[in-house]
């Protein structure tokens, strides 16, 4: 066996691995599962949903909190098909479609290896232009009039709020508007588990600045978000950014970066930070015929501003942390029995503490333990309360959900009032006082922070 196909078949192995994972701990579900699924739809279970919340708040937190100069908008789904029309999706936002005549499978063309079926190697058709927005109908008429768009992007709302934000807020350029939302497209191929698929959340911000200062926000941009994912325990050898070629940049783009990370199936894209220039406020200034210029009281100038624009994806952020946490280590002296374990920073892990009891059949052990969890719960911690099996199964458990502390209460806990709280990656147990356990992890999580 080569060492690329050896390579291919590890890299197969540790997605099938992941999404075995996903299931049995209640990340992410195949949506519609009884009936058999439906394609490229997932469902996130209680631990997913808490990791993709966590990922759209350390981003909120970053970008939008943790700054005075960009604010943020929640804007709806379906917007005046003018808008479409205006931004160049209406006519332009397609991709190559070709299909096999042999298999009937159906393929991008740009992104294609060679000129045959990747699934077969039959002969393809000629490439024909696919259009990657749904469409959909608004009221009870059933003609064109009625026709409507699931938003490709959360972008255009932002830039055709513009104005509204600008003068509602009184920001002063440069500033930003930011928005975490579903955007939805007809991909011609799904791919990777939730990597690409057709409903998707984005988190993404549009920083307005004075045209000619255009270069260093970017600069600043590309560097700010490259750093977010290493600042949340991302792998640092696994990340890198990239330049867009001049002829791969979206027409619109005078730059263009990706952040990347190597994935299982090699680098991909996990987010992009471009110049998007003036084009979409001048292309919405000149459909609706209002105008979208900033005028600034200092300069005594009217202008169009240039926009930098970084776009995450949080389904995309999600799969990134979960792949780059998994960890499968072998049994060592120490432990007979290998472990499975997420290693996923305190700050995004979906249990931030386990709280279990010795012994389920022990009322007062149990007692003791239900009191220390709804002290988390008063303090807005997400802890959880297990009972079920031996100790070690119910750690092994919390290892692969990713959860960092885990306190057992034993029966020293009834005679001392202390507790055994255990640090997920190193294992090493420590005694600690039942007041001081809910301080103690928040102290921990803050020095994440």
């Amino acid at each position: 066996m080569s060492d690329s196909k050896k390579k291919d078949d590890a890299e197969q192995d540790l997605m099938s691995k992941i999404v075995s994972l996903c299931k049995r701990r209640g990340f992410i579900f195949q949506s519609s599962e009884i009936y058999g699924g439906l394609r490229s739809c997932y469902d996130y279970g209680p631990l997913g949903v808490e990791l993709k919340r966590n990922v759209k708040e350390q981003w909120w937190r970053s970008v939008v909190h943790g700054r005075e100069d960009v604010v943020g908008i929640d804007a709806s789904i379906i917007m005046s098909p003018k808008v479409w029309e205006a931004s160049g999706h209406v006519s332009g936002f397609s991709d190559p479609l070709v299909d096999c005549r042999k298999c009937k499978s159906r393929w991008r063309e740009d992104k294609l290896a060679e000129p045959r079926c990747p699934k077969c190697g039959g002969e393809l058709t000629e490439a024909r232009q696919f259009n990657l927005m749904f469409s959909t109908k608004l009221g009870p008429l059933e003609d064109d009039s009625a026709t409507v768009y699931l938003r490709p992007e959360t972008a255009q709302a932002m830039f055709v709020n513009f104005l509204n934000v600008q003068q509602a807020y009184r920001m002063k350029i440069p500033f930003g508007i930011a928005q975490v939302g579903k955007s939805f497209r007809n991909e011609i191929v799904v791919e990777h588990f939730t990597f690409r698929s057709c409903e998707f959340e984005q988190m993404e911000m549009e920083f307005f600045v004075k045209p000619g200062t255009d270069d260093e926000w970017l600069e600043y941009w590309k560097e700010a978000r490259f750093s977010w994912y290493k600042d949340l325990g991302a792998t640092p050898e696994k990340l890198r950014l990239r330049q867009h070629e001049p002829d791969e940049r979206a027409h619109y783009a005078k730059d263009c970066y990706d952040v990347e990370y190597e994935y299982p199936w090699g680098w991909d894209e996990l987010e992009g930070v471009a110049n998007r220039t003036d084009y979409d406020l001048a292309k919405h200034e000149k459909a609706s015929g209002k105008k979208l210029s900033y005028f600034d009281p200092q300069a005594q100038e009217r202008f169009l501003p240039y926009v930098i624009e970084p776009a995450a994806g949080a389904d995309r952020a999600a799969l990134m942390f979960l792949v780059d946490a998994y960890e499968e280590e072998p049994p060592s002296e120490g432990r007979k029995d290998g472990r499975t374990v997420l290693r996923l920073d305190p700050r995004l892990a979906p249990i931030k503490a386990a709280v279990l009891p010795l012994k389920k059949n022990d009322e007062n052990l149990v007692a003791k333990a239900r009191e220390i969890v709804q002290e988390f719960f008063l303090h807005s911690v997400n802890a959880f309360y297990d009972e079920k099996d031996s100790i070690g199964r119910r750690y092994a458990r919390q290892d692969e959900a990713g959860t960092p502390w885990c306190l057992t209460v034993d029966f020293q806990s009834l005679d001392d009032d202390t507790v055994t709280i255990r640090d997920r990656d190193t294992m090493a147990q420590e005694r600690i006082s039942v007041d001081e356990a809910v301080k103690t992890v928040e102290s921990k999580l803050r020095a994440k922070a």
